[in-house]
């Protein structure tokens, strides 16, 4: 944490420590350090646990006793802690407690896209024994654009797997993993956008969903985890957070305005799906306020809405310094015991920082904080540690003792990662099919570019030390041995115009391939774009390149966030236009086998690609829904009305898929279970509707999809719903479902998905509130259509069925009575 703090200050000038909180900040450090040097007696190759089995005092001790609900082990063990040693638990680096044969323990980890330690980032993981290093899958929003959910939940295993053989190598200092990023990419400026999901709250929440269960190791499906936690995953940054620093305006001063509309339909839902089915147990708290009120002090989303509405049982835990800035830098308080007492009573229990070690206890004394608030921080914490077996004695004797390092960097697992970037990579462009190129046919090859021989671009932030990364002219240098390779710019950022030299190569080969694009000094954490087009030179570098090659050359970017490349796009010696995102330690590989066609691109983008001019509008409006008055156009495909250099959802493959629409069970959906006084101004809330309705409701969509082209391939099915009227704040279009299909040249398939009314027909009130609005909608893929209709009256063909079904019965009465009377008297069939 004290690394990570110095880094911010190299990063924002704004923010300095003084001499003497610099002199306290080191001694706490030592003094942390000589208290885990007096605790472990474990060899140093051996993971840090409590409860040896083999020390006779932790047999007396109730909550080493296994047998028992970790509920009662953890109120024993925190019944167990002086004041003092409480407080020392509730900050990242939790000190050990000796007398009790518990060692520290480290909760922050970092595993966005493979187990990570990166200097100033990471404080639970190192690769300094025998694991040297992890898998590194593709950053997060290359992932996204393979819209596969069970490939996510696979690389989620796969990195749970990894995280659990470092620990118990002795690599490790704890298990809780502050991953994933599951914040909107509402602006493409955003540094950070990169780490996430993109834009659609539905993408990002089964993102995080399948991301989830496969690192904590439930099943793809959920239900199967229990108690036992392979690690703990934590979403974050919760909630309505993408601004770090944009033109001075900085993530812990940010104070976001943000409807109820806006949290009800767009921030919000990512996190509620991962605390309701993904099962996470972990959140972080966000720097920034919303609406004055800093996240990390907010009851109501802490306490009311995280635990209370959606059921959350885990902890939660402040970003770095989070509660320091609450007085330090936002003024929220009037000292720094309010603001330990304002996190506590709001629900948080975790401080990545030293505040709460600090300030604490003072608040205690002055009464502004209850020991009680700090009993219940205490027992969340211990129950995630009691759940990731670390009160259970020797790891090796318990379930997932037996992953060994030879799990980490498995070939099952760099196998997946190279799946994961083929599947990933965005074909944005393919004029006259210049791609793939014919193996026999290209002997020689031009590669241009910064990003072209750059293995650290490959892997984007938060990243551990890849296994064996392969850089795109290494890739490519596997399919053509003659390759003249030039950077082209000294740097990304292209300050220095080396186009001249670069020409010298083009001339005589055969085919030309420009690997541009951003990389971490464009976009990070704590550093947003202010433009969107590509840096310094490198636009003239590819036009130049280009109009002096032989044939249209080939351009792929590297980059997180979209960048408008409409001179690209209109270009006609730029044949094809790749996006690989930043495509992890095997992107190089998966790239040129997409050049050179040994697999079928398939990718599509989770994000819209926006013109330059959109930079116009300052970042830190929040606003999702446009305002044609003002001439404000909306945010992400779902409500945004400008022009767009690429949409959401777009992405290009080398052969061709048609779709049709099976009939549905029914083309009307009745939501009439009781009366609402909103029914006739057209809509009805979808907590009036209840459980049972909303179940019932549900119903199945089938298509057709079917392979017309000449090349086998794996693509993503997205389907789209519209209102025939739109307006009234609802969106443009909406995501409700996906799929993948791979389908064999002239293969077709049937795809099945699933409508839910009162989820993917719903949108938000200006109070919050979900409904669903009366009348048609309209379902989508590609250019095919299919409509249906809401509708809150009676179903008439239900109705009109009862009656028929009374008729038959009441001739049958009457035939049978008729039937009687002609063999009995009537007096003897009266009585």
């Amino acid at each position: 944490m004290i690394v990570r703090y110095m880094l911010r200050i190299n990063q924002n000038p704004m923010r300095h420590l003084s001499t003497r909180k610099m002199k306290l900040l080191n001694l706490s450090l030592l003094i942390h350090l000589c208290s885990l040097l007096l605790v472990s007696t474990q060899p140093t190759d051996q993971p840090p646990f409590s409860c040896d089995s083999t020390d006779p005092l932790t047999k007396s001790y109730k909550f080493c006793k296994t047998t028992l609900p970790i509920n009662r082990r953890v109120e024993d063990l925190v019944s167990r802690l002086t004041l003092d040693e409480k407080i020392s638990q509730l900050v990242n680096t939790a000190a050990a407690i000796p007398r009790l044969g518990i060692p520290g323990y480290e909760w922050w980890s970092e595993a966005l896209h493979g187990v990570a330690f990166v200097a100033n980032i990471s404080q639970g993981i190192r690769f300094n024994g025998t694991i040297r290093s992890a898998t590194s899958f593709p950053q997060v929003i290359l992932t996204a654009a393979s819209f596969d959910p069970y490939l996510w939940y696979r690389i989620g295993q796969a990195i749970g797997i990894e995280a659990r053989g470092v620990y118990n190598a002795g690599q490790a200092r704890g298990m809780t993993f502050w991953t994933p990023n599951i914040n909107i990419f509402r602006d493409p400026r955003w540094g950070r956008g990169q780490e996430t999901p993109g834009e659609d709250p539905l993408v990002t929440g089964k993102y995080a969903v399948s991301f989830v269960r496969g690192i904590q190791g439930d099943s793809f499906e959920g239900g199967k985890l229990g108690e036992s936690l392979q690690v703990s995953a934590c979403c974050k940054h919760f909630t309505a957070y993408d601004l770090d620093n944009w033109k001075g305006i900085n993530r812990f001063v940010f104070d976001a305005n943000v409807t109820l509309q806006d949290l009800a339909d767009t921030y919000q839902p990512p996190f509620q799906s991962c605390i309701e089915k993904g099962k996470a147990s972990g959140v972080m708290c966000a720097y920034n306020r919303i609406n004055g009120v800093p996240n990390c002090a907010d009851y109501n989303l802490l306490s009311k809405t995280a635990r209370g509405q959606w059921g959350f049982n885990g902890y939660i835990t402040s970003d770095c310094d989070a509660v320091s800035i609450i007085y330090d830098e936002q003024g929220y308080v009037k000292e720094p015991e309010d603001a330990v007492a304002d996190v506590l009573t709001a629900g948080m229990d975790l401080d990545c920082g030293e505040y709460l070690k600090n300030y604490t206890g003072s608040a205690i004394e002055k009464k502004k904080v209850a020991v009680s608030d700090i009993d219940r921080a205490l027992h969340n914490l211990f129950s995630i540690r009691m759940r990731l077996g670390l009160f259970n004695g020797n790891p090796a004797k318990q379930p997932f003792g037996n992953i060994g390092s030879d799990q980490v960097c498995s070939q099952e697992h760099l196998n997946l990662a190279l799946e994961a970037a083929r599947n990933g990579i965005v074909l944005l462009k393919n004029d006259n099919r210049l791609l793939p190129l014919a193996k026999t046919e290209i002997t020689s090859l031009a590669v241009i570019g910064p990003n072209a021989n750059s293995s650290e671009t490959l892997v984007g932030n938060y990243a551990g030390p890849p296994c064996n990364p392969v850089t795109p002219l290494q890739g490519l240098q596997s399919y053509v041995k003659n390759i003249n390779y030039h950077p082209g710019c000294s740097t990304v950022n292209c300050s220095s115009d080396l186009t001249d030299e670069a020409m010298k190569i083009v001339k005589g080969t055969d085919q030309v391939v420009l690997v541009m694009g951003l990389d971490q000094t464009q976009e990070r954490e704590a550093h947003d774009r202010v433009d969107l087009v590509l840096p310094g030179h490198q636009q003239k570098l590819v036009t130049r390149i280009a109009s002096a090659a032989n044939k249209p050359v080939i351009l792929v970017l590297l980059c997180g966030g979209p960048v408008d490349i409409t001179f690209a796009k209109n270009d006609q010696n730029i044949g094809s236009i790749i996006w690989a995102g930043y495509p992890g330690e095997a992107g190089g590989r998966a790239l040129a086998e997409i050049i050179f066609g040994d697999h079928n691109p398939g990718g599509r983008l989770p994000i819209t690609w926006y013109p330059q001019n959109l930079t116009k509008i300052p970042m830190t409006d929040m606003r999702m829904r446009p305002e044609p008055s003002s001439g404000y156009p909306g945010r992400t495909y779902r409500f945004y009305q400008g022009l767009k250099v690429f949409e959401f959802g777009y992405g290009l493959s080398y052969t061709n898929y048609s779709y049709e629409f099976l009939p549905l069970t029914k083309d009307k959906v009745y939501l009439n279970n009781q009366s609402s006084d909103k029914i006739a101004l057209g809509y009805k809330s979808v907590s009036e509707m209840g459980t049972e309705l909303c179940e019932k409701s549900k119903l199945p969509v089938t298509v057709r999809v079917q392979n017309n082209g000449e090349m086998d391939g794996k693509h993503a099915v997205l389907l789209f719903v519209r209102q025939a009227k739109n307006g009234n704040e609802r969106p443009i279009k909406q995501l409700v479902g996906f799929n993948n299909v791979d389908l064999k040249a002239g293969e077709k398939a049937e795809i099945k998905l699933e409508l839910s009314p009162c989820e993917h027909l719903s949108s938000a009130e200006g109070d919050g509130q979900m409904v669903v609005d009366e009348g048609s909608y309209f379902l989508s893929i590609g250019h095919k259509e299919s409509e249906i209709t809401v509708v809150f009256s009676e179903d008439t063909s239900d109705a009109a069925t009862s009656k028929l079904m009374i008729l038959p019965r009441i001739l049958i009465f009457f035939y049978i009575y008729s039937f009687i009377h002609s063999f009995i008297p009537m007096h003897i069939v009266l009585k």
